[in-house]
């Protein structure tokens, strides 16, 4: 995968917490730590999407 991470700090430390947390148990849902991510790091709809989207376009 590129070095290549969303723009903005909560968008950035939600990537960072998702990836912790699929180390921590690979059978967790991607799209549920995503969701669980967005309402942790209060991302507001704009910042909610593109973060879906770099996991689509990621993964």
């Amino acid at each position: 995968m590129p070095d290549v991470l969303p723009k903005g700090e909560k968008s950035r430390r939600a990537v960072q917490w998702i990836s912790a947390n699929l180390q921590n148990d690979s059978e967790r849902s991607l799209w549920k730590l995503v969701q669980e991510a967005i309402n942790r790091f209060d991302l507001n709809p704009m910042e909610a999407e593109m973060l879906m989207q770099f996991y689509r376009e990621n993964n």
